[in-house]
């Protein structure tokens, strides 16, 4: 079940706290970003937090789940979600702690 754009629309408005964040859609789902730095997905309407050490000490009692099937486990929030400061605080934690994303490669052009 694909994710659908009410949710996202939520959940961005929940964490605006934490800075620009927005979400683009990918492969039916969707990446939420800070800036270009990617902290988390949406899937099956379901938020999913990329694990830092920072976070996890935030958090205490942490779910684990991977957001789709392969993907590694990433933090599940759920009743939090709610909860504006809390989530807004965790997504800063989280970004401060993700490394900066790797410049993108030029696009080379063939003849």
């Amino acid at each position: 079940m694909a994710s659908d754009q009410k949710f996202v629309d939520f959940i961005v408005d929940q964490i605006q706290g934490a800075g620009k964040i927005s979400g683009k859609k990918m492969f039916g789902e969707y990446g939420l970003y800070a800036d270009e730095k990617i902290f988390a997905l949406v899937c099956d309407n379901k938020l999913f937090i990329k694990p830092t050490e920072a976070g996890r000490d935030f958090i205490g009692n942490v779910v684990d789940a991977p957001p789709y099937p392969g993907a590694k486990p990433s933090f599940l929030i759920e009743e939090q979600i709610e909860d504006r400061e809390w989530i807004s605080e965790l997504v800063k934690i989280t970004v401060a702690a993700l490394p900066e994303p790797k410049p993108k490669k030029a696009k080379s052009k063939k003849k």
